[in-house]
């Protein structure tokens, strides 16, 4: 069984138009399946190369999109940090409102404390 849920390799895609262009110089060419009729495989080609088309134009306007995104995305977040400083300047470091963007108050931050280094016995192997 042939798995259908993956891309055909551009390879494959490429042997399939060469096949199909040198159909054209068969005289005889009658077959038997429907499917397989010169107009049939024009046909398929046809909606083969509008639907990669459509998939180019569409990959072009996500990646625009995304970029776009990303730039609001960073407008956005600079902007906050401009408003976080703004009320850091205005209301100060120990305020309600710095609490209230989600800022720590200068008063309820934990004092770092001194480490004492590790005591190195002189006299010990190591």
């Amino acid at each position: 069984m042939t798995d259908m849920t993956r891309r055909l390799a551009p390879k494959r895609i490429a042997q399939d138009i060469q096949a199909l262009n040198s159909l054209a110089v068969i005289a005889n060419y009658a077959p038997m399946r429907p499917e397989a009729a010169y107009q049939n495989l024009q046909q398929a080609y046809q909606t083969m190369q509008q639907s990669q088309h459509d998939e180019a134009v569409m990959e072009a306007t996500l990646k625009a999109t995304r970029d776009h995104t990303r730039k609001a995305e960073w407008a956005f977040h600079n902007a906050v940090l401009a408003m976080k400083q703004s009320i850091l300047a205005q209301f100060g470091p120990n305020s309600d409102e710095i609490q209230a963007i989600g800022y720590t108050k200068a008063s309820k931050r934990k004092r770092s404390s001194r480490q004492k280094p590790p005591v190195v016995d002189k006299d010990s192997p190591g």
